[in-house]
């Protein structure tokens, strides 16, 4: 079964850091691992891979008499035993969105929080003051006027989640789409089968907390 990595420690600095947060597209290595590409590669990414490994040909003694019947279907579209699919879903593929989806809805707090330690503060105010400063001549230079300020960080970090949340969806419904080609789904909808799966977690949580 996929083993998903463990959900880092969540903090402004780790929401900031776009290579520990996603994959960066000019960085061939990473310092620390770049938790939504790695997570999504383990588990979203190689989904056929993880369904084929829930079916086990050898599980069950060779027949002689079966070389005389009609061959199973590839492996790729047999069907897959309704109690592997349901581990799969609650110990690997809910377990892994979750994890992304706290990873992103932290982050998107961090984006709309005040940022009192942005490294760029000092410098896009210094900007702003020679931008209201200079004197333009429009006539001889129409485009010097043009001022684009800096974007703050927490402005690209809410720029970045939005992106995530698009291709999160995306990738979810995809991996949805396909388990329900191999497995009994109770929905076609992944956000739902996602919401059961919490609503089931606190349930079981209040359960144990009661009977201690």
């Amino acid at each position: 079964m996929s083993r998903t990595p463990d959900q880092p420690t969540l903090s402004p600095r780790f929401c900031f850091n776009q290579t520990q947060l996603r994959a960066h597209a000019h960085t061939e290595i990473a310092s620390e691992p770049d938790f939504l590409r790695i997570s999504r590669s383990a588990v979203d990414d190689t989904i056929s891979q993880n369904l084929n490994a829930l079916v086990t040909p050898g599980a069950k003694p060779f027949d002689p008499s079966s070389t005389a019947e009609r061959q199973p279907r590839p492996i790729g579209r047999r069907p897959i035993d309704p109690t592997a699919c349901d581990e799969f879903k609650e110990k690997v593929l809910f377990p892994s969105w979750q994890s992304r989806s706290d990873v992103l809805n932290y982050c998107a707090g961090v984006a709309t929080s005040p940022d009192p330690e942005d490294p760029d503060h000092v410098l896009r105010e210094n900007e702003d003051a020679r931008s209201r400063e200079r004197i333009v001549d429009e006539r001889l230079d129409p485009y010097s006027s043009r001022y684009l300020p800096r974007e703050a960080r927490t402005e690209v970090l809410a720029s970045l989640i939005r992106n995530e949340r698009m291709v999160e969806n995306i990738i979810r419904v995809r991996t949805w789409s396909l388990i329900g080609e191999r497995c009994e789904n109770d929905t076609s909808d992944a956000d739902k089968a996602l919401d059961a799966w919490r609503k089931g977690r606190v349930e079981e949580q209040t359960s144990t907390t009661s009977q201690l």
